[in-house]
């Protein structure tokens, strides 16, 4: 047996959420302070739900390095993988939540630690013990954690470990959004399943042509112009078997290298708070897919823990728990 069920790998990052749900951000008055970072958020979802997780990233020699390593050790996510950065800093971002469509984020990820990942890190860290590598878009958007990723699913591939991309397009932070697609395209053909929304598939395909039409990157997700079939399909045939389109309230639909289409439905709920959703989403799909279960039962579950976070006021601090995720699934139906 391996020792990890699933590794994730990419950005960390102390953040600040607005307590004045509803307001303008320049009425925000406070904030309250959680983990975050898409990776991070994934592996704390999975460790809910009783997977062995372990985290990836960098951390600077600061107090908000010692903020996010607390919460992960209390946690009980594997951090002994994690180096401390010199020189570099912990990342933060800042939230506002203004339902029922606008959650405008921003970034401080100058000089970012986890961007300072190395190939030695990835050596350091035991990915092919690993049932499953997961890694971010934003991940590769800077050296040298661009060669890291790269390198770490190579290791995933030879180990016969499967490899997950959340494709993460936050474009910026890409010194052109253009590249976002070149590098995403680079490893397609070493990922077994990519999980994106629209938007996000659209910026990693659609880019090829060297056209890209961007608007509003500050908020959640971008508006990305073009033809989402067309972007389905070149991706699958860069080589993953599946590729899983998140629909927020509409659910999910997964899409196979054969052709295939299943399409998942959401639960319900009243949303608070969109922020982690996807992120959410992945833990409760990875957790399907280890457990073997088929397309739809997973996705189903990526659902649920999507529905319980956006009810929620952050992502990592407010993940649904194995017990909690199979109740509130069942109340409502069932898979």
């Amino acid at each position: 047996m391996k020792q990890f069920d699933v590794i994730t790998m990419g950005r960390s990052s102390i953040d600040l959420y607005a307590n004045e749900v509803g307001a303008p951000f320049v009425e925000i008055k406070s904030f309250a302070a959680y983990v975050g970072g898409s990776p991070t958020n994934i592996a704390v979802g999975a460790r809910r739900l009783g997977l062995r997780a372990a985290l990836l990233t960098a951390v600077g020699e600061d107090p908000v390095g010692d903020f996010i390593l607390n919460f992960l050790n209390e946690e009980g996510v594997e951090t002994s993988f994690i180096p401390r950065k010199p020189g570099a800093r912990s990342s933060a971002v800042v939230l506002g939540i203004e339902p029922p469509d606008r959650f405008p984020l921003v970034f401080y990820r100058d000089n970012a630690a986890d961007a300072q990942l190395t190939i030695d890190d990835v050596l350091a860290t035991p990915i092919g013990d690993s049932r499953l590598l997961e890694v971010s878009g934003t991940g590769l958007s800077k050296e040298p954690a661009r060669s890291a990723t790269i390198f770490a699913v190579e290791q995933a591939r030879a180990a016969g470990t499967a490899v997950f991309l959340d494709i993460d397009f936050r474009a910026d932070q890409w010194h052109d959004p253009r590249a976002f697609g070149v590098a995403i395209r680079s490893i397609l053909p070493l990922v077994t399943v990519a999980i994106g929304t629209e938007e996000e598939i659209k910026a990693a395909m659609l880019a090829e042509s060297g056209r890209l039409t961007i608007s509003h990157s500050q908020i959640s997700a971008p508006e990305v112009k073009g033809d989402l079939d067309a972007a389905i399909h070149a991706l699958l045939a860069r080589g993953p078997e599946a590729l899983v389109v998140k629909r927020g309230a509409k659910g999910a639909s997964v899409f196979l290298a054969d052709g295939q289409v299943i399409d998942v439905p959401g639960f319900p709920v009243e949303v608070y708070n969109v922020l982690g959703a996807g992120d959410a989403f992945a833990s409760g799909f990875i957790y399907g897919y280890l457990k073997g279960w088929e397309w739809y039962k997973a996705a189903r579950m990526g659902n649920a823990c999507g529905a319980i976070v956006v009810t929620r006021h952050g992502c990592a601090n407010f993940m649904g728990y194995e017990e909690e995720v199979l109740q509130f699934i069942d109340k409502r139906g069932g898979f």
